[in-house]
């Protein structure tokens, strides 16, 4: 049982997207420049990704969570905590220890990475809309839990190294966590996050010991 309803679950986006307009405009551009860099590497492409992924979760833990979502359910400050921590994480490891190097590749985890970024940046609001929800109370890409963390693990499915098991646990755990709520709150959209989870975890573990010599 949740402590609150689908109506002001719903309520909460609609008070966040205007609150925070135009951010949403932001975090789609760097988003998209994320994308490219999956296909036009630099220098410092790596980084780049991770800074971005970094701003995506501070940003949904701390205004998300813990100034709106917290309102209706007391568990958000512990979201909101494990946001900041998995945004720290992408900066230790993906920034620091340069783990976050991307490149597109034809095998299985490459196509379904991208599969994911198109889906968390053009597939879900569009599914939103179609399912009847207003444009108004759309969680939007970039700066809501659920499309910040499909689109985390489709950049992490492009990653051309082993990365740390490090910048998969939270991300799983809010798929379980957030897929679940999504069934209870009939929010269609948001169950392929718990797709996203199953599969990006096992791709992730099988691509990585395939990586490390025997």
């Amino acid at each position: 049982m949740l402590p609150f309803t689908a109506e002001q679950f719903l309520g909460i986006f609609a008070s966040y997207n205007r609150a925070i307009w135009p951010a949403q405009v932001l975090a789609y551009l760097l988003g998209g420049l994320a994308f490219l860099l999956v296909f036009h590497k630099g220098r410092w492409s790596g980084q780049i990704v991770a800074g971005t992924l970094a701003a995506m979760w501070a940003w949904t833990g701390i205004v998300y969570h813990l100034v709106f979502f917290a309102t209706i359910n007391k568990l958000a400050y512990i979201f909101g905590a494990l946001f900041v921590v998995q945004a720290a994480a992408f900066i230790y490891f993906g920034a620091c220890q340069r783990q976050l190097d991307v490149s597109y590749n034809e095998r299985p985890a490459g196509f379904i990475g991208v599969v994911f970024i198109f889906y968390a940046a053009a597939i879900y609001p569009m599914f939103g809309l179609e399912m009847g929800q207003p444009p108004n109370e759309l969680p939007m890409f970039g700066v809501t839990p659920c499309p910040v963390t499909i689109f985390s693990f489709g950049m992490l499915l492009l990653t051309r190294h082993p990365v740390s098991r490090w910048l998969i646990v939270i991300p799983f755990l809010w798929s379980l966590v957030g897929g679940s709520a999504a069934i209870l709150l009939r929010i269609p959209q948001d169950w392929a996050l718990l797709v996203a989870g199953v599969v990006s975890v096992a791709l992730l573990v099988k691509r990585d010991r395939e990586m490390v010599p025997a």
